[in-house]
């Protein structure tokens, strides 16, 4: 089933100290002042997350018509969007979490990780 807007605004701000702001007339969500995630850019069907570049190289070799690189710069740097209409719920929160983890303070990521059993 394909995500819409909704999904991923609520995805982002259930993340720990998750906040949405504005940024360039666009919704963005920012952990620890820092943001991971934008929606609406560069219009309504589209999402962007905040990867490394490792990490945007996986999601994008493995889910090639849902995320692609933004332009430029920002996109070598890691920035990636997202197409929502093709992105099942599954990896969105995946791809939003990733980015999420690589902004929040370590000790709130940390928290985030599954827990190991003994």
């Amino acid at each position: 089933m394909p995500s819409t807007p909704s999904d991923f605004r609520r995805f982002a701000l259930s993340l720990p100290k998750t906040e949405e702001r504005k940024h360039m007339n666009h919704p963005d969500f920012r952990v620890a002042g820092k943001i991971f995630a934008t929606l609406a850019y560069p219009n309504k069907d589209w999402g962007m997350v905040k990867l490394t570049s490792i990490q945007q190289e996986e999601f994008v070799e493995c889910h090639p018509a849902v995320f692609n690189p933004c332009n430029g710069a920002w996109g070598r740097q890691g920035a990636t969007s997202v197409l929502l209409s093709k992105a099942n719920k599954r990896i969105l929160r995946q791809a939003i979490l990733t980015a999420w983890r690589n902004h929040a303070p370590s000790e709130l990521a940390l928290k985030s990780l599954p827990k190991r059993s003994k």
